[in-house]
């Protein structure tokens, strides 16, 4: 371990050795990647990390794109903190806590009373998705149609890793080595309404639900008015329940707190993860329409879905206390003035940087889309060797494909968004010369 880590842990405390190796199995990487100072993070506060190789970084990934007010907010960390005190951990399953109905209530108020009805809590992304996919089928059932089983998602969609969400995941991340059951699952073209007619012509009757990330995660690929539109439609049509996906685009992320608040009418189903907690708990919360939670009250339906520690004290005083701070520091208002810097940055890289073909994305959710000398769209080794040159010069991007993703907090300052301007320029023209092979 190096000395810039060892430093930051108690004198006690015995770090890797010859005789103990590194014990950490850290997450999607290799084992030959393991314990690389350059990716070892130290410290977070605001917008910056520290990394152990030294460098300090403006942080525009906002964590893994959940840290939308940024790092180390104490009235989060105090609400947190007290909840410890006073209740460290009561339970959800058999029992309420007013923990839980607080943060429940506020999150209906905040998403539209008059679209949900009630909430239901999980302790991420991908078992959130697991838990729609399994409300959807039992909600089929109470209407006296168990044929329903299908779950449709779109290509290139990234939903989870949990068995049900990696399913559902439209991206080729291994499902058929991990051996996935995808035989209850389709999939159609995110930008392609007919694909999604032709398969509710053919096996609607058997749609429980379609899942839809009002923007795709990988490469920031907004889902167009055209499928929103179809989507909606054919639910009328053929029954299914409308899932809006937004692990990543709720809290402001696009614009709005949650995106589908711009669709024409309310999904059925509202799953909300990242910027929950503002990254504080391993939390997400499915809001549930009000037809759907009345079929499961006219029926004293029991759905059987529970996790240890979801909706425990501590992570539902933190989501009360992330949406009074998003009230106090107007960060929809400040991420649209966040936006609009980031439209200026893109464009102007767009005409200063050789290879960077096309932007993605809306709101602070962004990518820019980079092609070698062959016009090539740059692979994944390159589009990392991309990022970290974009870390020596001071600012943390995201890998995706054929891209790097834009993601800083909504509350990031013109102090943060000129350093990212500055390593994203002189980063990214690093990379054309020695990735792209540009001349």
């Amino acid at each position: 371990m190096t000395a810039a880590l060892l430093t930051t842990a108690p004198a006690t405390a015995p770090g890797p050795t010859a005789a103990r190796p590194y014990p950490l199995w850290e997450m999607l990487v290799p084992p030959s990647r393991f314990d690389l100072p350059e990716r070892q993070l130290v410290s977070a506060a605001g917008s910056r990390l520290r990394f152990a190789d030294g460098h300090e970084v403006m942080d525009a990934t906002s964590g893994l794109w959940n840290v939308n007010l940024g790092y180390g907010n104490p009235a989060i960390a105090a609400a947190v903190g007290a909840a410890l005190t006073e209740a460290s951990y009561l339970s959800l399953f058999r029992y309420g806590h007013r923990y839980a109905v607080d943060a429940a209530a506020r999150l209906v108020d905040a998403a539209g009373p008059d679209r949900y009805r009630r909430v239901l809590y999980s302790t991420s992304g991908g078992s959130g998705n697991d838990l729609v996919m399994k409300l959807a089928r039992q909600y089929a059932v109470l209407n006296g149609d168990p044929r329903r089983t299908l779950v449709v998602g779109f290509k290139g969609s990234y939903h989870g890793l949990t068995y049900g969400a990696f399913a559902v995941s439209g991206e080729d991340l291994g499902q058929q080595m991990y051996g996935v059951d995808v035989r209850q699952v389709r999939h159609v073209s995110p930008d392609r309404p007919e694909e999604l007619e032709r398969l509710m012509a053919r096996e609607g009757h058997r749609v429980a639900a379609v899942i839809c990330e009002p923007v795709l995660g990988s490469g920031t690929h907004v889902v167009g008015p055209e499928m929103i539109e179809a989507l909606l439609r054919l639910r009328a049509e053929h029954g299914y329940l409308l899932v809006a996906d937004e692990v990543a685009t709720g809290f402001g992320r696009t614009g709005p707190l949650f995106a589908s608040d711009r669709w024409p009418d309310a999904p059925d189903l509202l799953l909300t993860s990242k910027g929950l907690t503002n990254g504080t708990c391993a939390a997400s919360a499915v809001l549930v329409s009000h037809r759907v939670a009345a079929a499961f009250d006219r029926h004293d339906a029991l759905l059987v879905h529970g996790e240890t520690q979801a909706g425990s004290p501590p992570t539902c005083a933190a989501i009360t206390a992330t949406l009074d701070e998003f009230a106090r520091l107007d960060a929809l208002a400040s991420g649209e003035r966040v936006a609009r810097r980031l439209d200026a940055v893109l464009d102007g890289l767009l005409a200063a940087v050789p290879g960077a073909t096309g932007t993605t994305g809306t709101g602070c959710f962004r990518s820019l889309h980079l092609t070698d000398a062959d016009g090539r769209p740059l692979d994944g080794a390159a589009v990392q060797r991309t990022i970290e040159l974009v870390r020596v010069e001071g600012a943390l991007v995201y890998t995706g494909p054929g891209c790097v993703q834009v993601i800083p907090p909504l509350t990031s300052s013109d102090q943060d968004l000129d350093a990212l301007e500055r390593a994203l320029r002189t980063g990214l023209a690093r990379a054309a010369r020695e990735v792209g092979n540009h001349r």
